[in-house]
């Protein structure tokens, strides 16, 4: 039986840039595929309010091995933590591939869009920005949930169980749009439960 393989897009070596874990060093392993279409009009396969900016239909196929000696050639100093994201992650994530990395030392974060449950992977954080309704949101326990919130979207009320809850204003491209940035300080000032999660990756120009 052939090996399994991954469809994987890139892999590269940056700093967190958004959430609680904001400010670490990661090696980020984009893989490739989603399941959603986001757009700035709602849509039966997009909340709305924003544009993807991710390209992620390229890649290339991998094994675990292959996979890890890829990671660890990128990691130049050996950062401990490997955030898998996408694309959606959880069309390819499995319990096997995190096992490896654990062996390999890493520990494995996740930012998946809630359609898959990824219970049982022994994932070390699990980041859900959910672009699913609630209802046909599959990930229902997260270390954080964080919602895009462009001006005049309302305070969500999450599915998923998230010891974090955070709000992230809408991105121009690099530039933040203002208006939904004073938007999500008003959202958080009323509702204090909530985070404000800025994407700084941008403001700082990096990955």
């Amino acid at each position: 039986m052939a090996e399994k393989t991954y469809r994987i897009n890139e892999v590269f070596y940056s700093l967190q840039g958004e959430g609680m874990r904001a400010g670490t060093a990661n090696v980020f392993v984009r893989f490739t595929g989603c399941n959603m279409k986001c757009r700035i009009e709602p849509g039966e396969l997009s909340p709305g309010g924003f544009d993807c900016d991710t390209e992620f239909a390229s890649g290339r196929s991998l094994t675990a091995k292959e996979l890890i000696e890829w990671v660890m050639s990128t990691d130049p100093h050996d950062c401990g933590w490997v955030i898998f994201t996408g694309g959606e992650p959880g069309l390819q994530l499995d319990a096997d591939l995190v096992e490896q990395f654990h062996l390999a030392g890493y520990k494995c974060a996740v930012e998946t869009n809630g359609s898959i449950n990824l219970d049982g992977l022994d994932l070390d954080w699990i980041c859900v920005s959910p672009k699913v309704a609630e209802h046909a949101m599959r990930q229902l326990t997260a270390d954080e949930v964080k919602y895009v919130r462009a001006h005049g979207q309302g305070i969500p009320k999450p599915a998923c169980l998230a010891t974090n809850k955070l709000l992230s204003p809408a991105f121009n491209g690099l530039d933040i749009d203002r208006a939904s940035l004073n938007w999500c300080i008003s959202l958080v000032r009323d509702n204090p439960e909530w985070r404000l999660s800025v994407q700084l990756h941008k403001s700082w120009t990096i990955r």
